[in-house]
C-alpha cells in the first residue's frame, strides 16, 4: 500500500552536460560569419551600384552619349535590391543554424523542434502564396532587368512610367497622372516601349482630315 504523502525526490538537471564553451563558441562564430557575409555583400553591391569603369577613361568619352541617363539609377537600385535580399537570406541562415549549435550545445533535443518548424512552416508557406508570389516575380524582374525607374512600360491594366520598384509592389505613374500600384506577381504580361524601338501610333492624314469635317456634318 501506498502512502499519498511521500513524492518522489525531484532530480535536477544535469548541468554538467550542458557545454558551456561550445555555446559560447557557436555564437562567436555565427556573429563572425555574419559579419564577414555582410562585409563581402556591401561589397559586391557597392561596386556592382557604381558600375564598371571601362567606359569612363578619357578616349572612351565619345560613348557617354550613347548611354542612357537613368543607367546609373537603374543599375543602383537593382544592386541595393538584390544586395538587401541576399543579407536577409544570409540572416536567417546564420541565425537559424547558430541557434541549433547553441540548443544543442545546451543538451536540448531540437528534433520535435524542427518537426514543429517544418509544420509551422508549411502553413506559413499555404497561408502566404500570393506575398511569395510577389517576391519571387520582383526578384526576376530585377535580376532579369525586365524594366526599371523610368521606362514606359505597358501591361494588361495601365500604360505609364515606372517611378520605383521592390520585391512586391511596382509603382507606375499612367499619362493621365494616375499613380498605379502594381503586385509583381499579378503582372503576366509586360512590355517595354524604353528598351525596344517603340514608334507612338500615327495619325493619318485622311483621318485627321475627315473628323472635323464630320462632326460638321452632325
Amino acid at each position: 500500500m501506498y502512502s499519498l504523502t511521500t513524492a518522489e525526490p525531484i532530480t535536477p538537471p544535469d548541468i554538467s552536460a550542458v557545454n558551456l564553451p561550445g555555446v559560447l563558441i557557436s555564437i562567436g562564430v555565427g556573429v563572425a560569419v555574419w559579419l564577414v557575409a555582410s562585409f563581402v555583400i556591401a561589397g559586391i553591391t557597392k561596386r556592382v551600384a557604381a558600375g564598371t569603369t571601362f567606359f569612363k577613361k578619357p578616349h572612351f568619352r565619345w560613348v557617354a552619349p550613347a548611354l542612357r541617363a537613368l543607367d546609373h539609377q537603374r543599375r543602383e537600385q537593382r544592386a541595393n535590391t538584390i544586395g538587401s535580399l541576399l543579407s536577409s537570406v544570409v540572416s536567417v541562415l546564420v541565425v537559424v543554424i547558430t541557434v541549433m549549435y547553441v540548443l544543442q550545445n545546451l543538451n536540448v533535443n531540437i528534433a520535435p523542434l524542427l518537426t514543429s518548424v517544418g509544420i509551422l512552416g508549411v502553413a506559413i508557406g499555404f497561408g502566404a502564396q500570393q506575398l511569395i508570389r510577389d517576391f519571387l516575380a520582383g526578384i526576376f524582374i530585377t535580376i532579369e532587368d525586365q524594366y526599371g525607374i523610368g521606362d514606359v512600360i505597358e501591361t494588361s491594366e495601365v500604360v505609364g512610367t515606372v517611378e520605383s520598384m521592390g520585391l512586391r509592389i511596382t509603382r507606375v505613374r499612367s499619362e493621365d497622372g494616375t499613380v498605379w500600384y502594381l503586385r509583381n506577381g499579378e503582372i503576366l504580361r509586360v512590355g517595354n516601349r524604353s528598351q525596344g524601338t517603340y514608334l507612338p501610333p500615327t495619325v493619318q492624314a485622311d483621318d485627321a482630315g475627315t473628323a472635323p469635317q464630320q462632326q460638321a456634318g452632325e
